[in-house]
């Protein structure tokens, strides 16, 4: 197939969408003035649909790509980046660190939660399964947020693997994050860490849960009995 540019790719996009989610996205992600997805702008694509428009252009240049990543519309960007994983799943080690030098170069365009979420556990912390993690704490000391939520979210490829190390190092250095965004990706990881390993997630609380956000230690101790969640919430 030949793929001219991206707005053939944005025009394949245009074909599914649903008034109806074109009303609600703006509201689901936030995008009101001062919110954390300010500005952003949805044609009203699921996801499903998104993945499907990827796989078929997965063999788009990275030209394309990047345009794509510039678009306003949410979905776009949402679109170059499971081209992105798609080809990352499939790629030798050369071209699986061209991807992930491409998606680091390109950060301040994986703006929102879900354009977060579900690419960087794939190409990031898929990359950096078997290498140092450097990377990791660069972006955690970032001032951008959605870096800061790719370092940890990245995190779920390794815990994965039984890989606790940097979900734990990365907890306690952001430990008092404000944004609610944050706490919650937080808790999110120690919590699935957790599951593999639940006395290390305890050694974890017991040393950090009274100065924990609310939220972040919530969503750790989710799958924790009742007695014993209400037991950390106490304190």
């Amino acid at each position: 197939m030949i793929i001219e540019s991206a707005k053939q790719i944005q025009e394949e996009l245009e074909q599914y969408i649903d008034p109806v989610k074109r009303d609600f996205l703006p509201k689901f992600f936030k995008t009101g003035k001062g919110q954390y997805g300010e500005g952003d702008k949805f044609l009203g694509v699921v996801v499903p649909n998104t993945r499907k428009v990827a796989k078929k252009y997965k063999d788009a240049p990275f030209e394309v790509i990047s345009d794509l990543l510039q678009s306003e519309w949410h979905e776009c960007r949402l679109c170059a980046l499971l081209i992105l994983v798609e080809r990352f799943k499939k790629s030798d080690d050369i071209n699986k660190r061209l991807i992930f030098d491409f998606y680091l170069s390109n950060t301040s365009r994986i703006n929102n939660w879900d354009l977060v979420d579900l690419s960087a556990p794939t190409i990031v912390g898929g990359y950096l399964s078997d290498k140092p993690r450097k990377v990791l704490y660069s972006l955690a000391d970032s001032p951008l947020l959605w870096d800061q939520r790719i370092a940890i979210v990245s995190t779920y490829t390794l815990i994965r693997d039984n890989d606790f190390i940097d979900i734990l190092s990365l907890s306690e250095r952001l430990l008092h994050h404000k944004h609610d965004l944050m706490q919650k990706a937080i808790g999110w990881m120690l919590r699935e860490m957790g599951k593999r390993d639940e006395d290390l997630l305890v050694q974890f609380l017991e040393k950090h849960a009274k100065v924990m956000p609310r939220t972040m230690l919530r969503y750790a101790i989710e799958k924790f009995s009742d007695d014993r969640r209400k037991e950390f919430m106490k304190r």
